[in-house]
């Protein structure tokens, strides 16, 4: 279930995001948050530089430390693990129309990245993920993953998603005892949404 409110965090500072993961690693460790996420949304003008209302910004900022968090947590089973996959959202891709040569398998369900497109982010992901040993999954959406976790066994698994469905695949992951991690959309939408493919790289 997507957020019913879009965001754009692509143009906050880099600084923010270690601000995140700091607040993060205090959580994983304390339980608690060291700093508020309030404090953030003033420090870094979340609601300027979003137009987010500040529930719509708290809620946001929350998920993001919880995404983090979480990652802190299970990264060392997750490192254990030795047959993964990558889930991918298909909105992430740089073109939604014919443009784009990825072929679409209903039976999996996901896409398979014709990697037609340089500038694409699903591209540059999914030839990292394979480069890596990973199965690569561009998804229409996130019902799909249960059937491929169950069909295919997987020890672990990488999502990139936005904050809520993010927390709601870590809660299946867990019923399912596969080891996950998290990469948090920084632009949400219907398309060209944007996940930050350094944070990706570190995270596979």
């Amino acid at each position: 279930m997507p957020y019913k409110f879009t965001f754009d965090l692509s143009r906050i500072p880099r600084f923010f995001f270690a601000e995140i993961t700091k607040a993060s690693y205090q959580k994983g460790v304390h339980k608690r948050i060291g700093r508020t996420t309030q404090e953030l949304i003033r420090k870094f003008k979340i609601q300027e530089a979003t137009g987010l209302n500040l529930s719509d910004a708290v809620l946001l900022l929350e998920d993001l430390i919880d995404i983090q968090a979480r990652n802190f947590v299970e990264r060392e089973k997750f490192l254990k693990t030795r047959k993964r996959a990558l889930f991918l959202p298909h909105c992430s891709r740089k073109f939604m129309d014919g443009r784009c040569k990825a072929t679409f398998d209903a039976s999996v369900p996901s896409y398979t990245c014709a990697h037609c497109s340089e500038g694409c982010l699903v591209n540059q992901a999914v030839s990292l993920a394979e480069r890596k040993g990973y199965d690569a999954y561009v998804l229409p959406g996130g019902s799909c993953i249960p059937k491929i976790l169950r069909t295919r066994c997987y020890e672990g698994a990488i999502g990139v998603a936005c904050g809520e469905e993010t927390r709601l695949s870590g809660d299946m992951l867990e019923k399912l005892d596969i080891a996950g991690q998290a990469v948090p959309l920084i632009k949400n939408g219907c398309a060209n949404t944007i996940f930050n493919v350094e944070t990706l790289t570190k995270t596979l």
